[in-house]
């Protein structure tokens, strides 16, 4: 069985080292072939990195590594020299951390190749480079950067030290548009798209193909590629923790799978599913590998809720009309993966994508992170709260549930509440999701919408929630509307609920059983 190359984002250690490999060549080699230089942003831990030292390997003309490859009878491996860029661990404290950190990597490549520069300025330095280099090799070179704007996610709570740096960044990558004539091929990553008028505002010729249709499962994993690739990580796991294959590939659909790109194919993220193969347990590695302190500080400083993070759609555009520090919220986390595109509607020539979380593991941890950050819930009182929910519907305990839903909510300081409907829907449904459980808002039918749906241990659970209105107002609106009909055959339960505005809290609530 092979190696699971955590932490392993060296191609060439992967293929040497017995690791799985996940086959992207074809992709690549498309891109390779049609010589434009490309863009393409994608969340953390999410395969760039690899992307590129796998591209790394495809230029120095090493073959042999690409034997059993989709690219290996495809590609001419000729040697050309190449410029490999990361701005991971360059310091962004000051300008001039960041300037002599762009200095220190033009520095090093030039080292690679026996190159001495003249110049010491990190611009003109990039500038040497390209030409000393492509002229003593007698080739074009190739220029790989990883992680194009971190020091500006670094900063994106600081609006004025962001745009600094992004002017540094932009008199940097300049030179790679004034030194096309040297220049072969030319692949870039990072976190965020870029807009006209930022760092690329001068790389007009650059290809960003992070929304494309064609390369939406470049990066991370498919159902398919999952499943052929850890066949036998599947199996052994599923032995170890007493649990079908079938009913295993499933829940790790629900757990990790639902990252989507171009709102129609979906992938996993490949960091979570490889830590879950490693400890064989339902955790959630990818979000808690993150940055959670910036993350509160974010949510806490905007007030984001579950609501306003997912009600409008948007388009390709929404993405470049402002730089990532001034974007919407929902613009932020969607290009950091916290939510992603659940489908796509179409109006005459223009596009929209649906936003949600893309699965269990981002839903329950954010949720948990939005109780605490801009509801004022101490963390402890969530653990407790998620603990009675699990308990209240393995047991099929509703009034339970609810009670302790109440609990929650009187918990949260007074001054942060709101006296409308829609922010009593996403306080509910965040307390929900954040312990762990199926759960879905805005649940579309064909006439209409349910507000909050659970589907657990094989029963359903639809919520109609109203403020000063009876809680039996709730459950008319549930049958008139049919929100039940795509479960029957299901055992359901139909849960109105009204809110008291005066309270501030959940007044009153009817349960009637249906089906099953």
């Amino acid at each position: 069985m092979k190696k699971l190359p955590i932490g392993v984002q060296d191609y060439k250690k992967i293929i040497e080292g017995d690791y799985v490999y996940v086959d992207k060549t074809k992709y690549i080699y498309e891109l390779i072939s049609s010589e434009v230089p490309i863009f393409l942003s994608r969340p953390r831990r999410f395969g760039k990195s690899l992307t590129i030292s796998t591209l790394y390997y495809i230029f120095k003309g090493e073959k042999e590594l690409f034997r059993g490859t989709y690219i290996y009878d495809k590609w001419d491996f000729k040697e050309y020299p190449v410029i490999k860029i990361s701005l991971l661990d360059v310091v962004s404290e000051t300008e001039n951390d960041l300037k002599e950190g762009l200095l220190r990597i033009i520095k090093k490549e030039a080292k690679k190749y026996n190159l001495s520069l003249e110049s010491n300025h990190f611009k003109y330095s990039f500038d040497e480079l390209i030409i000393t280099l492509s002229e003593k090799k007698g080739e074009k070179v190739v220029i790989l950067v990883d992680e194009y704007e971190k020091p500006i996610l670094d900063n994106v709570t600081n609006k004025e030290k962001a745009e600094r740096y992004r002017e540094i960044l932009r008199d940097f990558y300049v030179t790679i548009k004034s030194k096309d004539e040297y220049i072969k091929f030319v692949f870039m990553t990072g976190i965020t798209k870029f807009t006209k008028t930022g760092v690329f505002s001068a790389l007009n010729n650059l290809n960003d193909i992070s929304l494309n249709k064609k390369y939406s499962q470049m990066l991370g994993y498919t159902q398919e590629e999952l499943e052929y690739y850890f066949k036998e990580h599947i199996e052994e796991t599923a032995r170890e923790i007493g649990m079908g294959k079938e009913e295993l590939i499933e829940n790790l659909k629900e757990y990790y799978n639902g990252f989507s790109f171009d709102g129609r194919r979906s992938v996993y993220n490949p960091f979570s599913i490889l830590r879950f193969f490693e400890e064989r347990e339902f955790k959630n590695y990818w979000f808690e590998s993150g940055s959670p302190s910036f993350l509160y500080e974010y949510i806490k400083g905007r007030k984001v809720t579950y609501e306003e993070l997912v009600k409008y759609p948007v388009s390709a555009m929404d993405f470049t009309t402002r730089e990532i520090e001034d974007a919407n919220a929902n613009i932020f986390f969607a290009q950091a993966g916290y939510l992603t595109f659940k489908d796509v509607r179409r109006y005459g020539f223009e596009e929209e994508y649906i936003l949600d979380y893309p699965n269990i593991e981002v839903r329950n941890s954010f949720s948990k992170l939005i109780l605490e950050a801009n509801y004022g819930v101490e963390k402890e009182k969530i653990k407790e709260v998620n603990r009675e929910i699990i308990k209240s519907l393995e047991k099929n305990d509703i009034r339970r549930m609810i009670e302790e839903i109440k609990r929650i909510i009187s918990s949260i300081p007074y001054n942060l509440h709101r006296g409308e409907e829609r922010y009593y829907h996403s306080l509910i449904y965040t307390i929900i999701a954040s312990a762990g459980v199926n759960v879905t808002a805005e649940e579309l039918t064909s006439i209409g919408r349910s507000d909050i749906v659970i589907e657990e241990r094989g029963k359903v659970y639809i919520f109609e929630i109203k403020i000063d209105k009876g809680a039996r107002e709730g459950i008319r609106q549930i049958k008139e509307k049919r929100y039940y009909e795509k479960y029957v055959g299901k055992e359901i339960y139909l849960i109105g609920i009204k809110i008291s505005s005066k309270e501030r809290n959940i007044e009153e609530y009817v349960i009637e059983k249906v089906g099953g």
